[in-house]
């Protein structure tokens, strides 16, 4: 989902906090000069294509050509999200393709009005596809009937992408988060109620098609269904999770949920150090100071991994991350939930130079469960 770059760097080594990549992508490459991802899941797929797309009076080649043109489609369609976005001077950081389909990640929320027009782009662009190839093969007289698409051969090769892309295009119009459709709605919901609550009342019709869609699937035995409703499910509660902690932390700076009490480890520290005070302490996360520069940040996987490469002895300051994410104090904590939304993430809390506090992801949900339960920042 597209999230804010909420912060600069307020010394040398200390980087802007930006929305961390989305786990499990690999395999990039650029297109347009935006970076494509594909997401571990998205081996499912490509399996289930394989195993049971094969057959028919089609070849091999192809097969191939009609899977490439696929993926070819699902890409040029998310770059119709980025080009729109791009004419609103919105960046897009990366695009992940998964099971099913793809995700465009913005650096910033879009306005409603222009949420409309960039979820919107993507189908144009495969009914744009499709219009083409249809129109191409009435020219030539080679239309075949719909009955025959169900048969794949080489002479309905085709035939078969425009349809592709046609179905493509219908199934990200169902108002269901987070296809495009969902995202529509969430827009037109926008103009009438906060755009948080829009968001949740759209992943919430989305959770709700989906199991729906599951449902029928089970009943049909259509598992393919059942396959696309587990991960629109998953979409839209991750959505509706995130609305629900951007309302319990709109209007709230970070000073309030940060870590305020924390202990630092020194250059000349050892993991030793580290580790002991890690024992002796909740904390977690050591930033590392000389003097009163703050020049890196030992989180504990780093200390841990550091500990099993070079030994409890070795100092800390070859290991620590040198380029670490900060949040100004004053920032919307709704601004810097995508900066420690991955579970053992953290962000120093900093202002002309000085440190103030930690903002990680456990105190961050430790405070977005007291919120829950009514209680206030003081």
């Amino acid at each position: 989902m597209p999230s804010p770059d909420p912060a600069k760097p307020a010394d040398a080594g200390q980087t802007p906090a930006k929305p961390l990549p989305i786990r499990g992508s690999m395999l990039s490459f650029q297109a347009f000069g935006v970076p494509v991802r594909f997401h571990f899941t998205f081996v499912l797929l490509v399996i289930f294509l394989v195993v049971f797309g094969a057959g028919g009076d089609q070849s091999p080649v192809d097969y191939a050509i009609y899977i490439g043109a696929l993926f070819a489609s699902v890409i040029v369609h998310e770059l119709g999200h980025a080009i729109v976005a791009r004419q609103f001077g919105i960046h897009t950081l990366e695009i992940v393709l998964f099971p099913i389909g793809g995700l465009s990640r913005l650096e910033s929320d879009p306005k409603p009005k222009q949420e409309f027009w960039i979820a919107l782009a993507g189908p144009f662009v495969n009914f744009c596809i499709a219009a083409a190839l249809f129109g191409l093969l009435f020219a030539e007289q080679q239309i075949v009937a719909v009955k025959a698409l169900l048969q794949p051969t080489h002479g309905n090769l085709i035939e078969r992408i425009a349809a592709a892309n046609l179905i493509l295009a219908v199934f990200n119009l169902v108002p269901a988060y987070p296809m495009d459709g969902g995202r529509i709605l969430r827009a037109i919901l926008a103009r009438f109620k906060p755009p948080d609550e829009a968001s949740s009342t759209a992943a919430f019709i989305g959770r709700m098609l989906a199991i729906a869609a599951g449902l029928y699937g089970l009943l049909t035995s259509d598992f393919m269904l059942v396959f696309i409703a587990f991960f629109v499910y998953l979409g839209a509660e991750a959505e509706g999770s995130a609305a629900s902690g951007r309302l319990l932390t709109h209007g709230i700076p970070v000073k309030a949920a940060m870590l305020s009490e924390y202990h630092t480890l020194t250059h000349g520290s050892t993991f030793r150090d580290a580790a002991n005070l890690m024992l002796a302490t909740s904390q977690q996360d050591f930033p590392v100071v000389h003097g009163t520069q703050v020049i890196g940040l030992l989180t504990r996987n780093t200390m841990l991994r550091g500990i099993a490469t070079q030994g409890a002895e070795a100092y800390v300051a070859a290991t620590m991350d040198r380029e670490f994410p900060t949040v100004s104090p004053d920032l919307d904590l709704a601004e810097a939930l995508s900066v420690v939304a991955r579970p053992g993430s953290c962000a120093l809390v900093m202002q002309d130079g000085q440190l103030l506090g930690l903002l990680t992801s456990e105190n961050l949900s430790q405070f977005l469960l007291l919120r829950r339960f009514g209680m206030k920042p003081v």
